[in-house]
């Protein structure tokens, strides 16, 4: 059984995972056996995170990414296939939020959170798909939401990222299922992030209403993330894709 589940000799890519749910991710898949490449735009935090997950006795390399950029984004494959010579395991996990009311957003904001949520996973995915097409398999892991399944009021761009995310993993995971590729989509709840640790500040009573809904009454944590992604970067989930998969201590089922 533990075979399932070995990572061993296989490379993951996770977009912005210096931090986070990403590193928590990472973090899984560096103690199931997987190289690990940390990708994102402050160079400080991969190298950081890389230095962690080599306590872990894991092999990681920092790269540093513009996932709004295609050149970059291609530079990411190279240089990963150029250390490593493959990539087996995708995460598109780099994403923003800008918090206003809808009417209040400058097309300019939109745009960028609709760019760096959606459309760099598009690109991702698009930039690693030979490298996958070649190796005869690959995983991508998309990371979507709440705000995949519910509307609020202060994230408009967000929701509708995160949503077409959902839609793109659907839509990827038929055209790809005959090459072996699964893409499949995780969906955090209320996880205790950076991220999240402002929304608290913006939005007056958040941390109350969601440790009220959320059965396990407590925030996620970025250690939550590590078993899902092992699961969906494994043997294991060989024959399940097209899926989004909440990760949320109930949130979403909670009548």
């Amino acid at each position: 059984m533990n075979s399932l589940f070995d990572l061993s000799g296989k490379v993951a890519v996770v977009t912005g995972g210096n931090g986070g749910i990403g590193l928590g991710m990472a973090t899984g898949l560096a103690q199931a056996g997987a190289t690990l490449v940390i990708a994102g735009r402050d160079e400080h935090k991969n190298l950081a995170a890389v230095t962690q997950l080599q306590t872990l006795g894991a092999t990681a390399l920092a790269v540093p990414v513009d996932v709004q950029s295609e050149a970059s984004i291609h530079a990411l494959v190279e240089q990963a296939v150029k250390h490593f010579g493959r990539i087996d395991i995708w995460v598109n996990n780099a994403g923003m939020n800008i918090r206003k009311p809808p009417q209040d957003y400058e097309l300019a904001e939109w745009n960028k959170v609709l760019q760096t949520n959606l459309t760099s996973a598009f690109s991702c995915s698009q930039a690693v798909y030979p490298e996958f097409k070649k190796n005869g398999s690959g995983k991508i892991i998309n990371i979507g939401s709440m705000m995949s399944l519910f509307g609020a009021s202060f994230a408009t761009p967000y929701a509708a990222s995160k949503g077409g995310l959902v839609q793109m993993t659907r839509a990827m995971a038929c055209a790809w299922a005959t090459d072996n590729i699964q893409v499949n989509a995780i969906l955090p709840g209320w996880i205790d992030t950076a991220l999240t640790r402002q929304a608290r500040i913006d939005v007056k009573g958040l941390h109350e209403r969601v440790l009220e809904r959320t059965p396990a009454k407590r925030w996620g944590l970025p250690d939550d993330f590590a078993g899902i992604a092992v699961f969906l970067a494994s043997s294991a989930s060989d024959f399940l894709t097209g899926t989004a998969i909440p990760v949320d201590g109930g949130y979403s089922i909670q009548g």
